[in-house]
């Protein structure tokens, strides 16, 4: 079946990793792409759903600061900021919400504290942009954490959905990977209609204060970045060197040099050994159907091992 062009969900993501005292300010609220700066970007690119930002401040608790509308807003703006300037690494997570409604619920009962993003659990840290098309019709998949969606957001749905296989597999990748697996399944059981299981499924997860991932992955044609308007709107962009990556919905300055594409269909991984920063990136093991680039479906137990 071919991907049909939809409607875009336009949540922004910005994940770092790296030193202690390394700074996201910059990136948050500085830059000529800052996060702050794609919270308006063009007046039809409005993120005016939520905002939060995450990160570990010298334990593997996050502290997490969320609010509710625009973050350049008058009424947003300095707790955004405060926030922006007190986030530091080893990892730092954050997210502008432009709010999906897969349940067609009355656009207030969309906008709460519950429903900003980053999610937590222990010390765990998501955040997503996309859309999952039937929550409702997940939740019975969530077991012992359907009780813990406090929200009606269907990112938190995907959040305990991917916890759940985590505590199944063990592995951020290939929980990722059965997490697909289960969506695909809810779209069979709904009778495969045409709007597919998922728009997008672009995630930044970390476990604790020394890694990071990053997980690409969508269907259909949905425009184009904010400010790069020839690059597909979900294709998600990296910076990394030895002190520190960065990464992202879109690259957070319009230097010519050092971003890198996380394009459709792949993860990033980022690990802090000895002092330095490490990534990874490769292909997402295809799953059975709604695959990106083909390949055989891949062994969830060989994954985990």
């Amino acid at each position: 079946m071919p991907h049909a062009t939809v409607a875009r969900m336009m949540c922004r993501l910005f994940g770092l990793l790296g030193g202690s005292a390394t700074p996201a300010e910059p990136w948050l609220l500085e830059t000529d792409r800052s996060l702050l700066r794609q919270a308006n970007s063009a007046p039809k690119h409005q993120q005016g759903d939520g905002w939060g930002i995450a990160w570990y401040k010298g334990t593997r608790t996050p502290r997490i600061e969320k609010g509710i509308g625009r973050a350049d807003e008058p009424s947003d703006r300095p707790q955004f900021e405060a926030a922006a300037r007190a986030a530091r690494g080893p990892v730092v997570i954050a997210h502008l919400r432009k709010a999906s409604n897969p349940m067609r619920l009355p656009h207030s009962r969309l906008i709460a504290l519950e429903n900003s993003q980053p999610f937590t659990y222990g010390g765990a840290l998501f955040a997503h942009n996309g859309e999952i098309s039937f929550p409702r019709a997940t939740r019975p998949r969530l077991g012992k954490y359907e009780s813990n969606v406090k929200g009606v957001n269907d990112s938190e749905v995907l959040f305990w959905l991917l916890v759940q296989n985590l505590d199944a597999v063990g592995d951020p990748l290939a929980a990722y990977v059965r997490t697909v697996e289960e969506l695909d399944d809810v779209w069979k059981g709904e009778g495969r209609p045409a709007v597919g299981p998922y728009s997008g499924l672009n995630v930044l997860f970390s476990r604790g204060p020394n890694e990071l991932w990053g997980f690409c992955r969508y269907r259909g044609e949905h425009g184009g970045r904010f400010f790069e308007p020839n690059r597909p709107y979900y294709e998600m962009a990296y910076k990394a060197d030895a002190r520190q990556i960065i990464i992202g919905s879109e690259p957070f300055d319009s230097g010519p040099a050092g971003w890198e594409s996380l394009p459709n269909g792949t993860f990033l991984h980022a690990r802090i050994d000895h002092g330095l920063v490490s990534v990874k990136t490769g292909p997402i093991p295809a799953t059975s159907s709604w695959s990106v680039g083909g390949g055989p479906t891949a062994s969830l137990r060989a994954l985990a091992k």
